[in-house]
């Protein structure tokens, strides 16, 4: 057996004894940080350039800290991201309801469509809807200040920083500016129940900042803050998408009543077939 291989196999044995979800990927993702090479490169590594660097890693790992902390970068979409202590690590559950955004952009008649994501953390969503709706001008808006700068700093290393606009503040209240005129408002909120904190991974539960992860006793507090938030900044006939967790779908629905002007209110199943966010539309201005 190649020597890189054997010793990949040695750490995917050690990851999953350790509870790793996924240990060979994790273990591959290490040794191709360690190398500088990408997974799909490995075998470019010759066996004499195996380094110690990666056995420190698959401990840190073993530790159950997240993959992305220690290799700072994440790939979401099309993009590499920037990422580390301070910031929500982007999911690719979420892919799939930035997908549904952007073909909903792109189905609009609308010349520079306006997009607000709410809860930016890294960008990942704004910047991937930037950059695959080429007119988009989005606003990413995240309450705290550390993981703004991550935001910030993919922002930049983007291309797309001229269309994309960074607030610091509550996403319950900014931006005020605007206010009736967006086309699409979208969020990955936190959604995660108080009361289950004891069924979250550790790599989540110890290292993703609590402010993105916890939404009162059912997990819900901020989606029912986030109707509100909809109403106020979408124009007629706005479109909105907002992430849950995969047993939340029944409840989701119902927070955006047809009396309060929602229609169109479904919900989305990611790639396992869960329901993994909801999507709806303001009505249309008589």
């Amino acid at each position: 057996m190649n020597f890189l291989l054997d010793e990949v196999a040695r750490a995917t044995l050690r990851l999953a004894e350790a509870g790793v979800a996924s240990p060979r990927t994790d273990a591959e993702e290490l040794a191709a940080f360690v190398h500088g090479v990408r997974r799909a490169e490995l075998h470019n590594v010759a066996d004499g350039d195996f380094d110690a660097l990666y056995w420190e890693c698959v401990a840190r790992r073993a530790a159950r800290e997240p993959l992305q902390h220690i290799t700072g970068r994440a790939y979401f979409r099309y993009l590499e991201l920037q990422v580390g202590p301070g910031v929500f690590v982007p999911r690719p559950e979420t892919e799939i309801m930035v997908g549904w955004a952007i073909d909903t952009l792109r189905a609009m008649d609308v010349a520079d469509p306006l997009v607000v994501d709410l809860g930016t953390g890294s960008g990942a969503i704004a910047i991937s809807i930037a950059q695959e709706v080429p007119r988009s001008r989005v606003h990413a808006v995240d309450l705290d200040p550390e993981a703004l700068i991550w935001a910030k700093r993919n922002i930049e290393a983007s291309g797309h920083a001229d269309r994309l606009t960074a607030h610091q503040g509550d996403m319950r209240e900014c931006p005020r500016e605007l206010d009736g005129r967006v086309d699409l408002l979208i969020s990955n909120p936190p959604y995660v129940p108080t009361e289950g904190a004891h069924d979250i991974p550790p790599e989540v539960r110890d290292y993703d900042p609590a402010p993105a992860l916890w939404s009162g006793a059912d997990g819900l507090d901020m989606i029912r803050d986030l109707e509100r938030v909809g109403r106020r900044l979408l124009r007629p006939g706005g479109s909105m998408a907002v992430e849950h967790g995969d047993d939340q779908g029944i409840d989701i629905p119902r927070l955006f009543p047809e009396e309060l002007g929602w229609i169109d209110v479904r919900n989305r199943k990611d790639l396992a077939r869960r329901d993994r966010f909801v999507v709806m539309r303001r009505q249309d201005a008589s």
